[in-house]
């Protein structure tokens, strides 16, 4: 009995629009009232024109009470309805002398408004109220903002432009759901998040607002993970026995948080915290108060110190970044370029006042100190500065947790792509790189240096793959087996990840491919010089440089099936509509083309927060994405080594050495290259975005020959009696063993 009284329910007819359709999104909640044998749709309720709520909310339907709305079906059913021509149609247009009727449905699929609000007006198609825009604004494409699907700028039934921003632009069906969702007090702009202004034009143009909370409001225990507070210890040497999960409240196993973020943590006894009064942060939260001056402000000092009877702090865990330890009688003096380190601590100690044996004075040659670099260059040096602060920002995600890739060299591609979709494989974790079936690799090679290695073939290999095309400066493809294969994400998150764990940047983006990743495809115009097929860029530049109507109308006709499988059709009346179809077929071959594959690269390129950085940093991302990096100089490695400075040893002499070799080199006197210098120390030719870790420094010894320690970025230089003894060993050593390595 029960289950035919549910097939009754579920199949009963609405009794003002006679449809039995339950869809709660279009037509609202259809409730069923067995006892007064009564199905209604609720929004077909509310806008009836000849019924009014004269009870309480918990009368009759929602206030309707039922003897009212058995009045209004049998006023209704005396009306026919303008469009589906059947009785029952209880809504009227508003608008004055139109005497059109239609049922709720009906009028929904012929594009009649319905204001939710106030005296919950009716218009019928003619009638219905219209968004305004400058005309400039129509007939183009845009992004809905919810869906991201492609939109037309048109004022038509379909598509609503929010009233507060300029390229806000949506699906009415795509805004419906989203206040459905939102409710009343959620329900906003989702560009500029205005709500009265945003809210009043939708109602205008026929959007329902349920006046309740958000839909992710109402569900049951929505926000029980927030209530998980954070247990793990995060220390680089953790002493707790039972692991860094351990945590035993009231007892030197208690985890404690990051008195800053909260997302980091440690043992009591693993910092050495005495109490909960002492406060402690984390490495990166210390850092930015560090950066920002605030950290020596601080009342109470972090839980990784302690006091001395003296008065003096005591670092228990690492030392804070760009704070080294000073002796508690140390003076302070600013010692100029190029850096100094002091050997006891190798923390920098240009702000030390060494003793008279231990100082160096060190100025730059005018070659050095008053090079005339170019404009564009110093904004390009400006910029990678930038940029390379950033990404050590972001470097601060990767935890100690190392991920092993086995790499064949000869095949980069492949298998680069098994070790970045193995199972344990997150970026941020350490990547240790194993280079397999290559017995010749050298032993000097240290692991940073590999990883270096690794990320430079897969570099080269990205800027030579199917996924990109065009000469130099590249822009994406449409590889349709790519695609299937999620291969655009792919590249995406592993240009992210080379960027944020030390390796090269691409340097081959095009400026169009670089725009359209920072401000949206829609907001791109490309040029000639994007277009990498020859026969297409030939077919574009005759239509664009046609002199006379006739010719065009030629040329259009011999490439119709082109235009046509362009979607590019289009009269032409006049030698200025090139102009129009010139960009259409511009914009469809560079961009509309691989939306997908484009898409598809953003995504992967979100990874470790490297594309949100991008956007917010367009300007300085461009110097290292769009741009090769330029030739080393003399200059350059200058600034990149920092003296190490010994107690027993004067350097001074040996220094004016280095940098004179330096110079040497630089202006073409000498058999190696500043590029084989790097090479020499670090493992790499180049300098990484994020910049080498540990920094390059530069040793004098009493020593043979120079030698470079690639697991310290450190190049220890013999001192000598004469500069010409420096020199030969110096080209002697150095182009030896590259040749050695190469052999």
């Amino acid at each position: 009995m029960s289950e035919n009284n549910d097939l009754h329910i579920q199949s009963s007819s609405c009794v003002l629009c006679g449809r039995a359709d339950d869809c709660p999104e279009k037509y609202g909640e259809k409730k069923t009232y067995v006892e007064y044998n009564l199905t209604v749709h609720y929004y077909c309720l509310l806008m009836s024109s000849g019924i009014w709520q004269r009870g309480e909310e918990d009368e009759g339907v929602d206030g309707f009470l039922i003897a009212d709305i058995r009045k209004e079906v049998n006023r209704a059913s005396k009306l026919v309805c303008n469009i589906c021509r059947k009785k029952g149609a209880s809504i009227g247009c508003v608008a004055p002398k139109c005497k059109r009727s239609y049922h709720f449905p009906c009028g929904t699929q012929k594009e009649c408004i319905f204001q939710f609000m106030e005296d919950f007006r009716s218009y019928c198609w003619e009638h219905k109220p219209v968004q305004k825009f400058p005309v400039k604004e129509s007939g183009g494409t845009s992004q809905c903002t919810i869906c991201l699907d492609l939109v037309e700028q048109l004022p038509v039934y379909t598509v609503l432009k929010s009233p507060c921003c300029k390229n806000a632009w949506f699906h009415r069906e795509c805004l419906q759901y989203q206040a459905l969702s939102a409710g009343i007090f959620f329900f906003r702009c989702t560009v500029c998040n205005n709500k009265d202004k945003f809210q009043k034009e939708m109602l205008r143009m026929g959007i329902y607002i349920p006046e309740r909370d958000a839909s992710w409001e109402l569900e049951e225990n929505a926000y029980e993970d927030l209530l998980q507070c954070y247990q793990h210890c995060d220390i680089r040497r953790c002493l707790c026995r039972k692991g860094r999960d351990y945590s035993k409240p009231d007892s030197k196993w208690e985890i404690k948080r990051c008195q800053c973020c909260g997302s980091r943590g440690t043992h009591f006894a693993c910092s050495s915290i005495k109490s909960w009064e002492q406060n402690w942060e984390c490495v990166e939260c210390r850092s930015i108060l560090v950066k920002s001056g605030n950290y020596k402000k601080q009342t109470k000092r972090s839980l990784a110190t302690s006091e001395k009877a003296d008065g003096t702090a005591c670092l228990l865990e690492e030392p804070s970044p760009k704070c080294p330890r000073q002796s508690p009688g140390s003076q302070r003096n600013i010692l100029h370029s190029p850096k100094m380190m002091c050997q006891n601590n190798l923390s920098t100690c240009s702000h030390l006042e060494l003793p008279a044996s231990n100082r160096v004075r060190m100025s730059l040659s005018p070659l050095m100190s008053n090079r005339n670099w170019s404009p564009r260059k110093k904004s390009l040096r400006k910029k990678r500065r930038e940029v390379s602060n950033i990404l050590k920002e972001l470097r601060l995600q990767v935890s100690a947790e190392t991920t092993r890739l086995n790499i064949d060299a000869e095949n980069i591609w492949n298998s680069a792509l098994k070790g970045f979709r193995q199972r344990n494989f997150s970026p941020t974790n350490a990547i240790e790189i194993k280079f397999t079936k290559c017995k010749s690799r050298s032993k000097t090679d240290t692991s940073a240096a590999k990883k270096r290695r690794f990320f430079q073939l897969l570099m080269l290999h990205l800027q030579n793959s199917s996924l990109f095309e065009g000469s130099s400066a590249k822009n994406l493809s449409l590889d349709f087996q790519a695609v299937k294969e999620n291969l655009y994400f792919e590249a995406g998150k592993m240009i992210a990840v080379s960027l944020v764990h030390g390796g090269p940047s691409p340097g081959f983006f095009s400026q169009t491919l670089f725009n359209c990743l920072i401000y949206g495809p829609e907001n791109v115009k490309p040029a000639l010089q994007d277009v990498a097929d020859g026969d297409v860029a030939e077919t574009i530049k005759m239509i664009k440089h046609a002199n006379s109507l006739s010719s065009l109308q030629s040329t259009i006709n011999n490439c119709y099936e082109f235009l046509a499988a362009a979607g590019c059709l289009r009269p032409i009346t006049a030698l200025c509509d090139k102009d129009v179809l010139v960009n259409d077929l511009l914009i469809h071959h560079v961009i509309k083309r691989i939306i997908s594959p484009l898409e598809s690269f953003r995504q992967g390129l979100r990874t470790l927060g490297v594309l949100e950085k991008m956007q917010m940093h367009p300007d300085a991302f461009s110097s290292i994405l769009c741009h090769k990096p330029g030739g080393l100089s003399a200059e350059t490695l200058c600034d990149l080594f920092t003296i190490h400075s010994s107690s027993d040893v004067n350097e001074a002499e040996s220094a004016d050495f280095w940098m004179a070799y330096l110079q040497d080199v630089e202006s073409g006197e000498s058999v190696v290259m500043l590029e084989d210098i790097l090479l020499f120390v670090t493992g790499s030719f180049s300098i990484p975005p994020t910049g080498f870790d540990p920094e390059p420094t530069v040793k004098f010894s009493h020593i043979r020959c120079p030698v470079g320690n690639r697991l310290l970025n450190c190049l220890e230089l013999p001192i000598t009696k004469t500069y010409e003894q420096f020199k030969n060993k110096m080209e002697f050593t150095i182009s030896n063993t590259l040749r050695v390595e190469r052999e």
